[in-house]
């Protein structure tokens, strides 16, 4: 994802003739641009559907609170974003904006990146480090991907966003700091807790306000907005001179399920930009239309229902043993006795065999 990259603004309404010419999208009518959510630098959001509209609405309401608040939604729809217009859009807006992919930091350095260490905490640690926790102090912390977060971790995070106050590792002095925190995460965190891989009190702490992210298959008349605006940005960027999209490609675009969310079509778009010949941009849609078979219009839950089904059919109903479903599922008994009991699966007709536990 380029860094300045935005998902989402109204733009004017769209010529849909075989091409269109591209708007100036920086002029255009902001959905985020009224008297409550003003900022300087604020972030740019692009669509006008309803489904976006009410995650618009949820921002009002929540950013000048210091509520904690958990952002849900698949990968690619802009979680990062909403967060950020969540700070620019508080009392927090002049304070830092500190920024934490739970995910991506190996385990053992998370503890130490989140609270800081001091000198002589662990082989290696030479001088005194300030954490994330402390830096965001009067401003807001983003902990992306939180459901990553490993679980010795978490009652420090939950005495932290609780309490406010820390110690950083290896020291004994208690550190207040002022942070408002915004989580976010595309994890099913309820059946995590349902598997002892989450915390209910810290899920309980993180969730005071929830706001779910609809992917970009659920807010299809945004997608042309979007492709005039990334289109703009990438022809300015690569000094392309594209005046218009071709109807045809724009039609596919519209057609396509996007399973990478915005994403996905933001990095198709900059792909297409450098590859176009011509004033009107038209792209192959030789990829899109393989992603589109891929992309069968079955849900998550069905295929995990089908795939689990077959496992269980092929070792008669038994869930544990070496030579169980658990184990050639590669998931701990208890794990799928779980997922079991949530897709219905014990009463399904179609398993010939009764779910044993043990072989």
């Amino acid at each position: 994802m380029a860094p300045n990259a935005t998902w989402a603004i109204e733009s004017p309404a769209t010529n849909h003739s075989a091409g269109f010419q591209i708007e100036d999208t920086m002029s255009s009518k902001t959905a985020l641009d009224n008297s409550e959510l003003k900022g300087n630098g604020l972030t740019r959001i692009v669509g006008n559907s309803d489904a976006l509209g009410r995650v618009l609405d949820m921002v009002r309401i929540v950013a000048p609170t210091d509520a904690t608040v958990l952002i849900k939604g698949e990968t690619g729809t802009g979680k990062e974003l909403i967060a950020e217009a969540i700070h620019k859009c508080s009392n927090r807006s002049n304070g830092p904006f500190v920024k934490v992919n739970c995910a991506a930091i190996p385990a053992g350095l998370l503890e130490s990146e989140l609270f800081g260490h001091e000198r002589g905490a662990y082989t290696g640690a030479v001088a005194r480090t300030v954490g994330r926790f402390e830096r965001a102090n009067r401003g807001t912390l983003f902990l992306d991907e939180i459901g990553d977060l490993p679980l010795e971790l978490q009652p420090k995070i939950l005495r932290v966003v609780q309490e406010r106050q820390f110690e950083r590792l290896g020291g004994a002095a208690t550190i207040h700091s002022d942070v408002r925190v915004i989580c976010a995460t595309h994890r099913n965190l309820a059946e995590m807790i349902e598997d002892r891989e989450f915390r209910a009190d810290l899920f309980y702490r993180l969730s005071v306000f929830p706001i779910e992210l609809p992917p970009l298959r659920e807010r299809p008349g945004d997608i042309r907005l979007l492709v005039q605006h990334f289109a703009t940005d990438y022809a300015a960027r690569t000094r392309k001179s594209i005046t218009g999209i071709s109807e045809e490609f724009m039609r596919a675009l519209s057609r396509h399920t996007w399973p990478g969310n915005v994403r996905e079509l933001q990095n198709f778009i900059e792909r297409s930009v450098i590859l176009s010949k011509g004033p009107v941009l038209n792209g192959s849609l030789s990829g899109l239309t393989y992603t589109a078979r891929a992309s069968a219009p079955v849900t998550l839950e069905d295929a995990e229902r089908s795939h689990i089904l077959r496992m269980l059919q092929q070792t008669d109903g038994v869930v544990g043993g070496p030579s169980g479903a658990a184990a050639r599922l590669g998931l701990r008994r208890t794990t799928l006795i779980s997922k079991i009991r949530r897709l219905g699966i014990n009463g399904s007709r179609s398993l010939a065999s009764p779910v044993r536990a043990m072989a």
